[in-house]
């Protein structure tokens, strides 16, 4: 009886660890999206100054989770992250607006996919 009690413990505590994380990265993904859009709205606006101050507070929000992201995610999901803070960076510093748009809207979407795949969804656990 006290292995079944042991392990149903083990059973909820991994459920609830599940739960956290996947509540914890759809909060995460949701702050860096709301702050890659006010970047977004300041450079259609022309005031890259801003979008670029923006844009880097998202990439050092990413950057202080980066251990806990790169334990907990496959590579290949932070990596592309990564790759697109550095695009939208360059298109940013060159103001090149619609390039700009195109690489920050890719960034968000991948933003949203990962929060996506981290949800607990019958999709998902099939």
């Amino acid at each position: 009886m006290k292995r079944i009690i042991a392990a149903t413990a083990i059973l909820l505590l991994v459920f609830a660890a599940t739960l956290c994380h996947s509540f914890y990265i759809s909060s995460f993904t949701q702050e860096l999206t709301s702050i890659l859009e006010a970047a977004e709205a300041n450079a259609e606006r022309n005031d890259w100054a801003a979008a670029e101050k923006l844009t880097q507070a998202a990439r050092d929000r990413w950057d202080s989770t980066d251990a806990y992201l790169h334990i907990l995610l496959r590579h290949s999901e932070t990596d592309a992250i990564y790759t697109g803070f550095r695009e939208v960076a360059e298109f940013i510093q060159c103001q090149e607006g619609g390039e700009y748009s195109a690489a920050n809207a890719r960034l968000i979407a991948e933003l949203e996919l990962l929060s996506e795949a981290e949800q607990l969804t019958l999709k998902n656990i099939l």
